[in-house]
């Protein structure tokens, strides 16, 4: 990077982290006023609150005002104990007014003051009743025998209705001061976590504004670093001209020899296809002359000689052909395509079932396997799984032998109920001609799973197994 374009970038990270800090800046400080709205909602509801129970009991004290001037003219008959009767009557509509107004959002202080209402204007006629007569010359006792009863109802009603009215706000009030406990709470500890934040913010700007005048530094040095290499890169210009020539010479000296070294291979596959062939035919044709026209002149002794001969002779000629075809695939070029794995399993099986009409072999094969590879060379190598199955289930009266997907282990595996092997010598089974059962128990030539192995590496694959002594195995394989 050139050193206006590190400038450029260093104050385009200065003017990011600005803008940063601002707008955190401003979201702590929304968030704090916002919290500080909400505790003062919550306060000036609960002085609502004690408003309203306020109002409750200048109600109630207008209605004991009016009481008691009334039982002042009644005992007096002075018309000057009427004054706090007539500021009642005065004050009580607009103070019902008042808390009509500031209930307004609760029905029921609504229900109950409706109620109150009518309670209080039969209250008051009763009182302007009792007045009334005491002021036509009656006495007091008269006067306050008309009201006793009636009065003392109404009264009773009206403050049992002013204590439910309290109740209502106490009740409010107590969910009221609890919600200003937490919105107090909540409004400290925002304003304490901006702080904090704020804090925090300042830390790590003061800190990126030094590592990016260090970085600064670090590029103005680089700057005339970069120079001095391309001082250098200048100079070495021709060196490195000449050592892409002397590459591509070099190339095709390394081609020329695999090449050749191809071709060795090649007439040596050659030479074992017949060369080595021609021998093993004369002595297999030989035996074959000695057991059918002297039979009569040898022993059984002779005839068993004859017979091992030809045996090692035929086991000879498989040898050569697992030999030859572990060398065609190392050297055979891949046709990678998409197939269906599927149908290529159950094409072996059908083979191999054909080829062991005396057997009883289940295969079991997921339907709907795809994979991508040359479907010759995999054909090749399921020909061989398969028959490494066959082979060490040929004790058993069932043989069953599973192919699928292991979505556990991701890959494609071949098992069998066949006699297993000791993973203490699972190494050897990919080595050609290592062999973990002797040629007695199983017959083999020890090539088969080392074909797999070079298949499978030459779709960059891996290859596995897993296996118990008489408790069958599993192949693992995957393809890449």
């Amino acid at each position: 990077m050139t050193l206006p374009m590190q400038i450029f970038r260093w104050k385009s990270s200065i003017g990011l982290a600005i803008v940063f800090a601002v707008l955190l800046v401003a979201v702590n400080a929304i968030v704090a006023y916002r919290a500080v709205g909400v505790l003062e909602q919550a306060q000036t509801w609960v002085q609502h609150t004690y408003q309203v129970i306020a109002q409750v009991e200048i109600i109630m004290g207008s209605a004991k005002d009016a009481e008691t001037g009334e039982r002042g003219y009644l005992i007096t008959g002075d018309p000057a104990f009427l004054e706090p009767y007539n500021n009642a009557q005065r004050d009580m509509p607009g103070d019902l007014d008042t808390f009509q107004q500031l209930t307004s959002d609760n029905p029921s202080q609504q229900d109950w003051l409706a109620k109150m209402r009518t309670h209080l204007a039969v209250r008051n006629q009763l009182l302007h009743h009792a007045i009334e007569i005491r002021r036509g010359g009656s006495t007091m006792v008269q006067a306050a025998l008309s009201v006793t009863g009636p009065g003392k109802v109404e009264m009773d009603a009206i403050r049992a209705l002013a204590k439910d009215m309290q109740s209502e706000e106490y009740r409010l009030l107590a969910s009221r001061l609890a919600q200003a406990r937490q919105a107090d709470l909540r409004t400290r500890v925002t304003i304490a976590l901006a702080t904090a934040l704020d804090i925090i913010l300042l830390i790590v700007m003061s800190r990126y504004l030094y590592r990016e005048r260090e970085l600064r530094r670090a590029t103005e040095l680089q700057a005339v670093e970069l120079r001095q290499a391309n001082a250098l890169i200048s100079a070495s210009a021709a060196d490195i001209n000449e050592l892409n020539k002397t590459l591509d010479l070099r190339v095709k000296q390394r081609t020329a020899e695999l090449e050749a070294i191809n071709r060795e291979l090649e007439a040596f596959s050659y030479s074992v296809s017949h060369d080595l062939r021609a021998p093993l035919r004369t002595v297999d044709g030989f035996s074959l002359a000695l057991e059918e026209d002297y039979s009569d002149a040898v022993d059984d002794a002779g005839k068993d000689f004859i017979r091992r001969i030809r045996g090692g002779v035929q086991r000879m000629g498989q040898l050569i052909d697992a030999l030859l075809q572990l060398s065609r695939i190392t050297r055979a070029e891949l046709d990678s395509s998409d197939f269906d794995l599927s149908a290529v399993a159950n094409s072996v099986a059908s083979t191999l079932l054909q080829d062991n009409p005396d057997r009883a072999i289940e295969f079991r094969i997921q339907p709907g396997l795809h994979a991508t590879g040359d479907p010759h060379l995999i054909r090749i190598a399921l020909e061989n799984l398969f028959g490494n199955s066959a082979k060490f289930t040929s004790k058993l009266p069932a043989a069953l032998i599973e192919f699928g997907w292991d979505p556990a282990q991701q890959a494609y595996y071949v098992r069998d109920n066949g006699a297993g092997f000791d993973m203490t010598y699972a190494d050897r089974l990919f080595s050609a001609f290592h062999r973990l059962h002797g040629d007695k128990d199983f017959k083999g030539s020890g090539i088969g799973l080392a074909t797999v192995s070079r298949i499978i590496h030459r779709h960059h694959g891996k290859i596995w197994a897993f296996s118990r002594v008489d408790d069958g195995a599993t192949f693992f394989f995957s393809l890449k």
